[in-house]
């Protein structure tokens, strides 16, 4: 028996926040993702790392939020608690892949596609692995075509914003980055979400697996610290919240005081022909008169 799937159980209140998560991590994950290339002399693999986990626990934590206000005519929805962490770590594993592409190998071209990709496949990978963990009595059956379109959602979304992000050139781009990475989650999750059918058995075995209260609030906790972290960290950093690059550092050479460097190389800079010509001791004494 077809049974009715609702996604709007509690009208837009659960899509609203879970849109608003996920643009919470994806603002914080690429602004720490692109810190090394605003400022100088940056940790890049603990940047990138932190970065990757900020953009993963908000797509994951957006999913369940969402998920939330999920219901089906004629069954209960319980969640498998080991099916429901790997979802976590498929999302932290791919999207922490694309990250670092795109990190090392630049936003622009083939690291830009392929980072993307990698990107938009582990936002699509969470969002289903996530459903193959729930437990029901009944049999999930999925569009073929709206999946696929679901996930081309996904990766080309993801691919902007890894590029919005990668520009660097203020704080309006990171936001628009932050907005294209939110739509890219939850625009995949609500097409992924119009492909599923619900066939309920109507048997009366109980499901297996735990709730949604009892399994879901609690697993959010440890994604939500570490958005709290990240965000503590881009709030005392103010080049990092603008945007704007650090200047080099200036070379140092021992024993040698910095106006000295900066006047020889002012002094240096200046054609040979124009140089004011200075007089040696010799030259002194050639020119003056000898008694006699």
């Amino acid at each position: 028996m077809q049974s009715t799937v609702d996604g709007f159980s509690y009208g837009m209140v659960t899509p609203v926040a879970a849109f608003l998560m996920a643009c919470l991590g994806g603002a914080l994950g690429l602004r720490c993702a692109t810190r090394p290339l605003v400022v100088a002399r940056s940790w890049r693999p603990g940047w990138l790392a932190l970065g990757a986990a900020a953009i993963a626990s908000g797509i994951w934590t957006m999913h369940f939020i969402a998920m939330m206000g999920f219901t089906i005519e004629g069954t209960p929805i319980h969640y498998d608690r080991l099916m429901t962490l790997a979802s976590l770590g498929v999302a932290l594993v791919m999207v922490g892949i694309g990250i670092f592409i795109v990190g090392y190998r630049g936003a622009t071209g083939t690291p830009l596609f392929t980072g993307g990709t990698i990107t938009g496949l582990g936002i699509a990978s969470m969002h289903y692995l996530g459903m193959a963990s729930m437990s029901l009595d009944g049999t999930l059956e999925y569009d073929t075509l709206t999946v696929a379109a679901s996930v081309a959602i996904a990766m080309v979304a993801a691919t902007a914003a890894l590029w919005a992000a990668g520009q660097v050139k203020g704080f309006l781009w990171g936001v628009g980055a932050s907005l294209v990475m939110g739509l890219a989650v939850t625009g995949m999750h609500y097409t992924g979400m119009a492909a599923l059918e619900v066939h309920v058995h109507g048997t009366a075995a109980p499901a297996e697996g735990e709730s949604a209260a009892s399994l879901l609030a609690p697993m959010m906790l440890g994604p939500l610290v570490l958005l709290v972290l990240a965000g503590v960290v881009v709030i005392f950093d103010p080049l990092l919240i603008m945007g704007r690059r650090s200047p080099a550092p200036a070379e140092h050479k021992p024993g040698v005081p910095a106006h000295h460097r900066h006047h020889s190389a002012s002094a240096s800079s200046i054609p040979t022909r124009l140089r004011p010509r200075t007089r040696g001791p010799a030259e002194h004494r050639s020119r003056t008169p000898q008694k006699r």
